[in-house]
């Protein structure tokens, strides 16, 4: 089953492991750093836009941050 918190792991794991800084990866994405920061600990989900935008710059692909097989 698809739960928001293996989503929110997946796309934590995705951040850490993408090279980028935070402030690198805001500003890439023109948003605050403390939302890339809320999004690694799991305090919250990006909106649908941010998440899209997270899945180019980041070169992932959405359907394995979603757990879609």
């Amino acid at each position: 089953m698809i739960t928001l918190d293996l989503i929110k792991t997946k796309l934590a794991e995705a951040i850490k492991n993408s090279g980028l800084t935070q402030t690198e990866l805001a500003q890439k994405l023109n948003i605050r750093q403390s939302n890339i920061s809320h999004y690694v600990k799991g305090d919250k989900m990006p909106a649908l836009d941010t998440l899209a935008n997270l899945c180019v710059v980041l070169d992932l692909d959405a359907n394995e941050i979603l757990c879609v097989k």
